[in-house]
């Protein structure tokens, strides 16, 4: 019995972590592709995200929608490593999640918002504080000043969502992420447990049902799934769906000459005519760069256009996300300049001639 036991605790210690963590659910057919979906805004410093994937639901032999979201991390120095679908011996098996101090590997997923198959580039740890990349998180900076800005090129901006089998990714592990997978991990925590048992229990979230394109994509925190809370689809949604209970009637921006000129502020008086003239130019010069963002990203769809005429629907819904990131982008480039725009000074106080100066 001493002997079986020693056994066991050795092959727990030499299975590497991507056999080890391998869910018992074999299914035949992979998983449909990453919706797209917008990330809620962060909801305070040490939450890290966590992106969304499709799970499998045995009881009703359906995959189903597991929203991403936020979670605070378990340890300081912790990073998520996201779970994936891979094949092998002709099914596709479940590899869960964790934590650890290294990302490891997640089958070359592109999940968006910083993991683009390789790493983690959405923020990094220094001694005890989590540092935010601007260009890959939704955040209020008023709230945060631990944020830097690293722009990210994305190589593969396709939304395949396993990894081999037909069709897959094809990437396969580096000895650097292997060696990710033998280190310490903690497995994902209770509130994710629940957000993914709160998602199963979601027939909206069953890929019959939304036919890969779930309402809810993303919640600010784990387990909340209501309107309040929910990131509501904007991107793959069909005119006339219902978002919280009212319909969509609005027009779907699909790329960037479907969007209303770039708006410029009102002028500023604030009795500093320098101030105010130095300010001008510097809208004027965010106006003719966002433009020139425009201009730009709308020839590349174009070119992608002409080079696939009979194009699938998933190029349009592309086309889509990154017009919306771009608009995003813009909207808080304005509202960071806007936020130096030169103030009035504060009128002097009188005294009250009963009052003493």
């Amino acid at each position: 019995m001493r002997t079986i036991r020693a056994l066991v605790a050795f092959l727990m210690f030499t299975i590497p972590a991507l056999v080890f963590g391998q869910i018992g659910i074999s299914v035949r057919v992979g998983p449909p592709a990453l919706p797209i979906y917008e990330q809620p805004m962060c909801p305070g410093e040490g939450f890290l995200w966590t992106p969304g994937y499709w799970a499998y639901n045995e009881e009703v032999s359906d995959y189903y929608w597991v929203p991403g979201t936020w979670v605070q991390a378990p340890e300081v120095g912790f990073l998520w490593t996201p779970g994936y679908w891979g094949w092998r011996e002709n099914a596709y098996f479940f590899n869960e999640g964790y934590w650890g101090r290294t990302v490891g590997f997640y089958g070359g997923i592109s999940y968006g918002f910083g993991y683009y198959g390789d790493g983690y580039r959405g923020g990094r740890w220094d001694h005890d504080r989590f540092f935010y990349n601007r260009s890959e998180n939704r955040l209020d900076e008023t709230r945060f000043r631990n944020v830097y800005e690293e722009r990210i090129e994305h190589r593969d901006e396709n939304r395949v969502s396993y990894n081999g089998g037909r069709d897959g990714i094809g990437l396969r592990p580096t000895p650097e992420q292997e060696a990710a997978g033998r280190e310490r991990h903690v497995a994902p925590l209770a509130a994710q447990a629940e957000h993914v048992r709160t998602a199963r229990a979601n027939p909206e979230l069953r890929a019959s049902m939304n036919h890969g394109n779930p309402r809810i994509g993303a919640t600010e925190r784990p387990g909340e799934f209501g309107d309040h809370s929910a990131a509501a689809r904007k991107a793959a949604e069909e005119p006339g769906a219902k978002t919280g209970g009212e319909a969509n009637t609005g027009p779907r921006v699909m790329h960037p000459n479907d969007m209303p000129p770039v708006a410029r502020p009102a002028p500023v008086n604030s009795g500093n005519e320098r101030a105010d003239k130095r300010y001008e130019q510097q809208q004027d010069k965010l106006i003719a760069k966002q433009s020139q963002d425009r201009q730009k990203l709308q020839q590349r769809q174009q070119a992608e256009h002409q080079r696939q005429p009979n194009a699938p629907p998933t190029l349009e819904q592309t086309h889509q996300q990154q017009t919306q990131q771009m608009s995003q982008k813009h909207a808080a480039q304005q509202q960071k300049l806007q936020s130096r725009q030169p103030q009035g000074k504060p009128e002097k106080r009188q005294n009250h001639p009963n009052e003493k100066p």
